[in-house]
């Protein structure tokens, strides 16, 4: 009996079209993750990606669930003296609702060059229109 063996060139990817109005951010971040590290597939093998596409739209109308709406915070750094910059997740929401969902997504992939190929992959827009209707097929 022998293991088949899975190369670059056998990988068939498709695209996935996942709207996220009224969805749970952590949920959907690991069915998203899920997708694009390829985990659904049967031919998964963790040292290839063997991920497919997603499209999410309606990124602007994912929910929270408790207080994490007022609570959650979203912390980066500009590099200077005192330059922590702190912000909540009704704030982010409003201002770039696509970081939210990229965020969330990041930290469930990996963390390294195959996470960073996975990412490239996925697609977050805040309303409803995106540019990929043709490779979705619809």
């Amino acid at each position: 009996m022998s293991t088949n063996k899975l190369s670059a060139q056998d990988i068939q990817r498709k695209w996935h079209l996942i709207d996220a109005k009224d969805k749970i951010l952590g949920r959907l971040a690991s069915e998203i993750a899920m997708i694009l590290m390829g985990k659904n597939k049967p031919s998964f093998v963790p040292y290839l990606d063997t991920g497919d596409f997603v499209v999410v739209t309606n990124a602007s109308k994912v929910k929270l669930t408790g207080k994490k709406m007022q609570e959650k915070i979203y912390t980066r750094h500009s590099g200077y003296p005192a330059g922590l910059k702190v912000e909540t997740f009704d704030k982010v929401i409003i201002r770039k609702p696509e970081h939210v969902i990229e965020h969330a997504v990041m930290g469930m992939i990996p963390r390294s060059k195959l996470g960073r190929q996975m990412i490239k992959k996925l697609k977050v827009f805040p309303r409803e229109e995106h540019p990929y209707s043709k490779q979705i097929g619809g």
